[in-house]
């Protein structure tokens, strides 16, 4: 379910972060997958074009399937705004987009907006994405004011029994309460951004909902409602939050009675080539999908990311993907094709 109303001016918003360098970067990280593929040499002077910053590697929730939730006694880390500083600086001429957002809680770093504001000056597109339990008034405004383009707030359940069932620890009527106070700060500022959005992921145990959620994202007069698929752990003998309508789960029963991903997975992954990860650590990683951080390319605090990006271990990495991407955990469980 999407507004049009405000999409369509938010689409157009986005291109003033456009600029001829970005455009031949893109050009070249297309070219130098095709390339690749085809064993050519490609090129070595590129940077993604859009990056998954982490601010903080900890959350305030216990969810089930969260990585975050299964480490114990994980050592807490903050993303230094200092170290943001650096990672822009280095990358501005090239990013179009940095997603706030890998594993941890984004609002639980104090120095969230700062970052935002930082990079948003220097014309990037800015997301993130929240459990909105730290979503106060007085946030609400920092972020409204920092220029944040769009922010994405979990919402599974449009009652506390059931979206604690998988939020656990959260209330809903706190995430309910975030999205207005920036519904409200939004207008109050006479801003544009950003552009609000439900995420709905469809489990088993909320799959009933999802009426309701659609008629609560219209009353909260979000701009968007997106209903997502489940990435679960373990899946391969079913699941007990596996949903049952075939439309939201991003997996198929065999005729052996086991469960796999329904898209066919292909010897390739532009994703490897157009984006990365960097965790609050500053561990640089290939995509989102390796939530235990095992194919780390490097940190931060020993090299500087065109270094890391281009070295043996991520050049290896990219080119095992193309010769056998199954022998990946991460790909086998990625809805990437």
């Amino acid at each position: 379910m999407i507004s049009k109303l405000r999409l369509i001016p938010h689409i157009f918003l986005s291109f003033r972060y456009i600029s001829v360098s970005k455009i031949l970067n893109i050009s070249k990280l297309y070219f130098s997958f095709i390339f690749s593929r085809k064993q050519v040499v490609s090129h070595t002077n590129t940077t993604p074009f859009f990056i998954s910053i982490e601010p903080d590697n900890f959350c305030q929730l216990k969810c089930p399937e969260c990585p975050v939730s299964l480490k114990k006694n994980s050592p807490k880390h903050y993303l230094a705004n200092e170290n943001l500083i650096k990672i822009i600086d280095d990358l501005k001429s090239t990013l179009v987009h940095v997603i706030f957002y890998f594993q941890g809680e984004p609002l639980l770093n104090p120095d969230l907006p700062k970052m935002i504001a930082y990079t948003h000056k220097n014309n990037i597109y800015t997301s993130l994405s929240t459990n909105a339990q730290a979503l106060t008034r007085k946030k609400a405004e920092e972020l409204v004011r920092s220029g944040l383009d769009k922010i994405i707030i979990s919402i599974d359940g449009t009652t506390q029994d059931i979206y604690e069932k998988y939020r656990r620890g959260g209330n809903l009527d706190k995430a309910i309460e975030g999205i207005k106070h920036l519904t409200e700060l939004r207008k109050q500022l006479a801003s544009r951004s950003p552009l609000i959005e439900i995420q709905f992921v469809v489990f088993k145990i909320n799959e009933h909902q999802i009426s309701e959620i659609k008629k609560l994202a219209k009353t909260l007069k979000v701009d968007r409602l997106s209903l997502k698929t489940a990435q679960l752990y373990n899946f391969e003998h079913g699941h007990e939050l596996m949903t049952s309508i075939d439309k939201f789960s991003r997996y198929k029963r065999l005729s052996n009675g086991k469960y796999a991903i329904k898209n066919k997975m292909q010897n390739r992954c532009q994703r490897l080539w157009n984006g990365a990860v960097i965790t609050a650590e500053g561990n640089v990683l290939p995509c989102c999908f390796d939530k235990d951080q095992k194919y780390t390319f490097g940190n931060l605090n020993s090299n500087n990311f065109q270094t890391i990006w281009h070295n043996k271990k991520a050049s290896g990495f990219r080119a095992s993907i193309l010769q056998n991407r199954k022998q990946y955990d991460m790909c086998r469980n990625c809805t990437s094709k």
